[in-house]
C-alpha cells in the first residue's frame, strides 16, 4: 500500500524525521487558513499523486505570493498529470501539499527497505540526491552505498557508513545521525516495505531536512496498523485492483489482450512470459492463490472480463491445495453470467484435474483444453488472432 508525500512525512516526523513545515490542500477554499502556517516568504505547492517525476511534469511550484499560490493550485487541482510513472493516462491530482520553502545547500539521496535476500534493512545513500536513482546506479554505481544492518537494530558504525558519501559538516552530523534511526525505526514499527527520501538536503544553516519523502506497506501486515490503513487513498488505485483486493486477490492490469488466471505468482510470471514468447501480451497478473473457493475464482474471471482490452482468457492452474474441479466450478459458473463471448483456453494440471475437465468438457460452453502450457500459450495467441 502506498501513501502520499504529505502523509509520509507527518508519519516519520512522529519517529522524529527532520521534515520541512507542511499542509495538506484538498479544496481551494483551505489556502487562507493553511497558508498561516507557512513562514517563509516562498511556499512550495506541490500535486500529490502516486507517482514519482511530478516537478518535471509541471506538478511542483515555487510562488512568493498567496495570489500566485491560489492561481498555480487553481491550475493544478483536477489537473491530470503525465510522468514516466503513471503511463500516458496520467493521473488527476485531488489534493495537494503546501509546505515552506528551503534554502538549499546540497542534495542527497537516502532510502531503506526490506532486503529479503540477506534477512537484513538495507540502506542506500548517494550524493547524487534529487534525481532518478536508477540512472545514477546505471551509470555511476559507485556512487551509491548499500548497508544493510540487522533487526536487531542500529549501531554507530552502520549510521557512519550511511552517511559516508554526504561528507557533512560537523554541525549537522548529529541531526543526520538521528535522521537514519528515525527511518529505521519507523520502517521497523509501521512494517513499511520501503521509505525513500529524494532528496535529502543539507541547508545552507546546515540543517538536515527530508525534501520529499516516499512510504510504502506490506499488505500482510496491515491489520496491525489500522491508522496506516486509515491514509490509503483509493482515487490512486485501480477500480479492478480494488476489486480484486475484497476477495483477496492478487491482480494488476496490464496493457496486452491476453487474461491471465493463475495459482501462485511464479506460475502467473511464467504464464505472462510464455504469452510474449508465442507473440502477444498479457492483460494482467492475477494470482487466485493456493485456497481459493469456487466464489472467489468467479469473481476473478469477472474482474479480467471487466477490462475491455481482453480479447481471450487463459487460465493456468496446477493443483496443490488448490482443487482443479472447484477451479471448473467457478470457471463455469462465471463464463455463464457474464455470457463469455471470448476464446478461452483451460490447462488444469494436479489435484482432482481429471474431475476438473470433464466438468469443463460437459459444460457446454467453447472451452479449448490445453494439456501443457506451451500448448495453452499457443492456442490463445492464435484463438484471438
Amino acid at each position: 500500500m502506498n501513501i502520499h508525500e504529505h502523509q509520509a512525512k507527518n508519519l516519520l516526523k512522529k519517529f522524529g524525521a527532520p521534515v520541512p513545515v507542511g499542509e495538506p490542500i484538498f479544496a481551494l477554499d483551505e489556502i487562507d487558513e493553511k497558508v498561516k502556517k507557512i513562514k517563509t516568504s516562498k511556499i512550495v505547492l506541490k500535486a500529490q499523486i502516486h507517482a514519482g517525476g511530478r516537478g518535471k511534469a509541471g506538478g511542483v511550484k515555487v510562488v512568493d505570493s498567496i495570489e500566485k499560490l491560489k492561481e498555480e493550485a487553481k491550475v493544478l487541482l483536477g489537473k491530470v498529470l503525465v510522468t514516466h510513472q503513471t503511463g500516458p493516462q496520467g493521473r488527476e491530482v485531488k489534493r495537494l501539499y503546501i509546505e515552506e520553502a528551503s534554502e538549499i545547500e546540497k542534495e542527497f539521496y537516502l532510502s531503506c527497505l526490506v532486503d529479503r535476500a540477506s534477512s537484513k534493512i538495507a540502506f542506500i545513500s548517494s550524493a547524487e540526491g534529487g534525481m532518478d536513482i536508477e540512472e545514477v546506479a546505471s551509470k555511476t554505481p559507485e556512487k551509491i552505498i548499500t548497508t544493510r544492518v540487522s533487526l536487531d537494530g542500529l549501531i554507530k558504525e552502520d549510521i557512519e557508513k550511511v552517511l559516508s558519501p554526504y561528507h557533512l559538516p560537523d554541525e549537522a552530523k548529529e541531526q543526520a545521525h538521528k535522521l537514519v534511526q528515525s527511518l529505521y525505526d519507523a520502517l521497523i514499527n509501521t512494517d513499511a516495505n520501503l521509505i525513500e527520501i529524494n532528496p535529502l538536503i543539507l541547508t545552507k544553516n546546515n540543517q538536515v531536512l527530508c525534501l520529499d519523502a516516499k512510504m510504502n506497506f506490506d499488505d500482510n501486515a496491515l491489520y496491525r496498523h489500522p491508522d496506516v490503513v486509515e491514509l490509503r487513498d483509493l482515487n490512486e488505485e485501480d477500480p479492478m485492483e480494488i476489486e480484486a483486493s475484497k476477495f483477496d486477490l492478487a491482480y494488476i492490469k496490464l496493457d496486452g489482450a491476453i487474461g491471465c488466471m493463475v495459482n501462485g505468482a511464479g506460475l502467473a510470471m511464467a504464464t505472462m512470459d510464455i504469452i510474449k514468447l508465442y507473440g502477444s501480451e498479457p492483460a494482467n497478473f492475477l494470482d487466485v492463490g493456493g485456497g481459493a473457493s469456487k466464489e472467489k475464482v468467479s469473481a476473478a474471471f469477472k474482474i479480467i472480463l471487466s477490462d475491455k482490452n481482453v480479447k481471450g482468457i487463459l487460465i493456468n492452474i496446477f493443483g496443490g491445495i488448490m482443487r482443479c474441479d472447484v477451479i471448473a466450478e467457478g470457471v463455469i459458473e462465471a463464463a455463464k453470467a457474464t455470457n463469455l463471448s471470448v476464446p478461452l483456453v483451460v490447462r488444469l494440471a494436479g489435484t482432482k484435474f481429471e474431475e476438473g475437465k470433464k466438468l469443463l468438457e460437459t459444460s457446454g460452453l467453447k472451452i479449448i483444453p490445453a494439456n501443457n502450457l506451451a500448448e495453452a500459450a499457443k492456442k490463445i495467441v492464435e484463438a484471438i488472432k
